[in-house]
């Protein structure tokens, strides 16, 4: 990897631009480059990601059993190419200047809004998001009730959405955008509560009529604000530390569940998986227990959505030594999404199996909680598109057949879970 004097010149440039930004400016990311590193040795794989404890310069994007996605600051290619040489490594880049993606984003947002609408051509801020779920509670006041998780550590109210049109329905709880900067989940979240409410299609009909619906379109809500309003890129909370001058903790890695086991989390406050100085010590974790638990057994079925990689994952995420005792079963119900995504024109291809097996150890995550201490036996986080192309940065254009994608994936799940006998009711 040769870098000429003109691209490290620009490099530079775009580095002090990143760095040089007044307290009410958009963190900006001119230049930054993503990397997939291919890896061969567990070594490899730590050293690369050691390099993402350095935030300014690295941030990891995503990660599997083979390789790593890492973004870099145009300032640091020497490193990285250092390291590359050192470790013997391959890399190869797939996005060139993630702040063209981010202007793209925002280029194609301002002009869906223009007419001021509610709608799933744009992503939506947390205040739009809030908006139209009064909107929707106020419509439909007999199949819908408004529910209140709790409170972020910045005061926002984390807000969810039951839709029930009977009583003695399996429940089915979605959890959406625990990661701050996975636009695509809440996108596709309130663009299912439309479905289900105002849908003519039968099959969709039938879906959303003969189960009870809970759905949280942002957990993550102090995060989520920040990506809209400050870095696009936020992951985690916005809590300080008490240890570092880094902030947050990511949610997804604080739950009372195998936490920060087998390596499946970091203890380094600024790590992008950083556990949390205890678990449950975020309190939109807490929250998000804390109603889950209060539910007292009426889930049957719960998905976490995320981005990306195009996965489904399930339990367990604390180690790839032992499989669960349902795993045939929840690979059969995770191959009937896959499936049924890949039939859409679309095409899509969805990979799955457990957490820790398919990807790397991810301890105290939503689905270890709800399917170890709740007893919740379908539980999966989906990883929705894409693969690397725009990674975090979606296009507009792809929410709908994304959320086209998870609706049938969702159809297909459930009357897999059907057959197997997952949808009785348990009290």
């Amino acid at each position: 990897m040769a870098f000429s004097n003109f691209l490290l010149i620009l490099a530079l440039t775009g580095f002090v631009q990143g760095l040089s930004l007044g307290q009410d400016q958009r963190i900006r990311y001119d230049n930054y480059s993503v990397y997939r590193v291919k890896l061969e040795t567990p070594g490899q794989r730590s050293l690369f990601k050691k390099l993402a404890d350095d935030r300014e310069n690295f941030r990891l994007w995503s990660e599997a059993k083979d390789e790593l996605h890492l973004m870099i600051s145009p300032g640091a290619f020497n490193e990285f190419e250092a390291e590359v040489q050192r470790t013997n490594s391959s890399a190869e880049i797939f996005i060139s200047n993630v702040q063209e993606l981010i202007d793209s984003e925002e280029s194609a947002n301002l002009m869906a809004a223009r007419d001021g609408s509610f709608g799933w051509t744009k992503y939506n801020t947390l205040a739009e998001i809030y908006a139209w779920l009064d909107d929707i509670l106020a419509a439909y006041p007999v199949i819908t009730e408004g529910f209140v998780l709790g409170q972020s550590y910045e005061g926002r109210t984390i807000r969810g959405i039951k839709i029930s049109y009977k009583s003695g329905n399996p429940g089915v709880f979605i959890e959406s955008n625990i990661h701050a900067r996975e636009w695509i989940t809440s996108a596709t979240a309130t663009w299912l509560i439309n479905q289900f409410l105002t849908s003519t299609d039968a099959l969709v009909r039938q879906l959303a009529e003969s189960h009870d619906w809970y759905i949280v379109p942002v957990l993550n809500v102090d995060g989520f604000v920040y990506t809209h309003e400050k870095d696009r890129m936020w992951r985690k909370t916005r809590q300080p530390s008490d240890i570092s001058s880094c902030v947050g903790v990511d949610p997804n890695r604080n739950y009372d569940s195998h936490w920060m086991e087998n390596e499946g989390a970091s203890s380094n406050p600024c790590a992008e998986d950083y556990g949390g100085p205890k678990p449950f010590s975020e309190p939109e974790i807490q929250a998000m227990a804390d109603f889950v638990s209060s539910l007292n057994g009426k889930i049957n079925v719960l998905l976490a959505f995320h981005s990306y990689s195009q996965l489904l994952l399930s339990p367990y995420g604390h180690t790839a030594e032992e499989l669960p005792p349902n795993y045939e079963d929840l690979m059969s119900v995770a191959k009937a999404y896959a499936d049924a995504v890949e039939g859409l024109p679309y095409g899509t291809v969805y990979r799955y199996g457990t957490s820790a097996g398919i990807l790397y150890p991810a301890s105290g995550a939503t689905i270890e909680w709800a399917y170890n201490e709740q007893d919740i036996e379908i539980t999966y986080t989906i990883e929705f598109r894409d693969t690397g192309r725009y990674g975090f940065i979606l296009p507009p254009v792809h929410i709908i057949p994304n959320a086209e994608e998870a609706l049938v994936g969702i159809v297909a799940l459930l009357e897999k879970c059907e057959e197997l006998g997952y949808l009785n009711l348990k009290n």
